[in-house]
């Protein structure tokens, strides 16, 4: 039985895609829309309303203008995005780290000699 209640994990943050892009914006001062997506792999819908709940929230910045006669759009993390990252990904750790333990130390968890039931 665990002696606390699960660690915070950030709603905002938690869903794949939105932990994919605030992941991918981490190691960049901004990167180009059609960046992020290709990297996402999603389609630019996917990533407009990814981009926009994590904007609602502050964790993104959206910047628009131009690149020579052609609109773009620069996606940047927020340092407050940056710390929910942080946090988010702390509370998984601590998560996967009590759930090894709990494993490591159920009274079943013992070898079974390569047998799965």
């Amino acid at each position: 039985m665990r002696d606390a209640g699960p660690p915070a994990l950030d709603k905002e943050i938690h869903h794949p895609t939105r932990l994919t892009v605030a992941a991918f914006l981490s190691g960049c001062a901004e990167a180009e829309f059609s960046a992020v997506r290709d990297y996402c792999g999603v389609t630019d819908s996917v990533l407009s309303k990814t981009i926009a709940a994590l904007e609602k929230a502050g964790y993104v910045s959206v910047r628009k203008g131009y690149f020579g006669k052609r609109p773009r759009t620069w996606v940047a993390l927020t340092p407050t995005g940056r710390t929910a990252l942080a946090g988010h990904l702390a509370a998984l750790e601590t998560l996967a780290a009590a759930a090894r333990r709990a494993g490591a130390e159920a009274p079943d968890s013992g070898d079974t000699g390569g047998e799965r039931t």
